[in-house]
């Protein structure tokens, strides 16, 4: 359908081949394949970073769903705090 979006068989492979090296030179080519292996690792990376930010958007555990103990300790924590706030008012009152 789209001729040109067809990807490059054997010959054209070698006549891009021959191309880069008369327009870089053969001793550019390693520093030249070097570079571009660099590049394409730096864009995985960046790309794996994207994916994972994805699925760190997932809603945050709360400490209950964590620990379970957590809701009892808190009960316990919070009997307490009114235990020792009904015994500050007692204390705050005048004697009669």
């Amino acid at each position: 359908m789209f001729p040109l979006l067809d990807m490059p068989g054997g010959w054209e492979w070698l006549i891009i081949l021959v191309i880069v090296i008369l327009v870089f030179g053969a001793a550019k080519l390693p520093e030249l394949a070097r570079g571009t292996g660099q590049a394409l690792r730096i864009f995985k990376a960046e790309t794996k970073g994207l994916r994972d930010d994805d699925k760190d958007t997932k809603p945050a555990l709360t400490a209950e769903q964590i620990d379970p103990s957590v809701a009892a300790r808190q009960a316990e924590l919070d009997r307490r705090q009114a235990e020792l706030d009904a015994e500050r008012a007692r204390l705050q009152q005048p004697d009669a």
